[in-house]
């Protein structure tokens, strides 16, 4: 077990790109270079206004069982959940595997709050919540399956920090990059990061330029998917404008 993450950084360019792109463009992105499951299904965000950007650490729950450690009062000097919480650093990403399980919570609001208070970049749990209304008041993206009043130890017991993980069926990879918007979580290879966050941009500019182009009366014939002539339309509409569509280039 390593509490540490051995980053490959993406650019502050790529950041900032990623805070603005969808999740959609992203997914597509990765499709065109073989990457089919990457979008992590069925969560739900507590704040669909906050976007979500960090590096992946990872918490891999198994099935609690009563001789390792069924606790009310944990401790927080042995128990890696609490560690984890102490130990992740900024401009991550805490994402657990909690194996789908909703019959008990796999974190709760005081934990989340003291990941705010770190300026943790955000929380992935494909588990329950705890208290799951209060998290609606941190500024924290926070992205859940489920809501359990109980806590985890009746059906979660940690067994790793840091490791590679599934969440519901992706995989995640200490280091990988995690983006969330309203619509949910992508993860993105972090030897990719880059050259994804840039053409995941340049395709959300050019589907606004399409998207404006129907609201105006346009079949989709030719203009989505882009014909030569739609292309060239664009590449224009770039050349005379600094901000397209009123986002700032970066």
């Amino acid at each position: 077990m390593s509490n540490k993450t051995t980053l490959l950084p993406i650019t502050t360019e790529s950041k900032k790109k990623l805070q603005e792109v969808s999740t959609a463009s992203l997914t597509s992105q990765l499709l065109k270079r073989g990457f089919r499951n990457t979008f992590i299904p069925n969560l739900t965000p507590t704040r669909p206004d906050l976007r979500m950007v960090g590096y992946a650490y990872t918490l891999r729950y198994v099935p609690a069982r009563e001789d390792i450690g069924m606790e009310v009062d944990y401790d927080n000097d042995t128990n890696l959940q609490r560690i984890a919480v102490e130990s992740i650093e900024d401009e991550h990403v805490l994402v657990i595997d909690a194996r789908g399980e909703l019959g008990a919570a796999s974190f709760g609001h005081i934990l989340g709050t003291r990941l705010m208070q770190r300026h943790i970049a955000g929380l992935v749990t494909d588990g329950a919540l705890r208290d799951s209304p209060r998290f609606k008041n941190l500024d924290l993206p926070t992205y859940y399956q489920g809501v359990h009043a109980t806590t985890s130890s009746i059906k979660h017991h940690p067994a790793d920090i840091n490791t590679p993980i599934g969440c519901n069926g992706v995989l995640v990879m200490p280091g990988d990059i995690i983006v969330g918007d309203a619509e949910g979580v992508v993860v993105i290879p972090k030897d990719i990061a880059n050259v994804v966050a840039h053409d995941a941009y340049e395709q959300d500019l050019l589907e606004e330029f399409i998207l404006k182009k129907v609201e105006e009366g346009a079949s989709i014939k030719s203009v989505y998917p882009a014909s030569a002539e739609t292309l060239e339309d664009y590449k224009k509409y770039r050349k005379y404008h600094d901000h397209p569509l009123g986002r700032h280039d970066i």
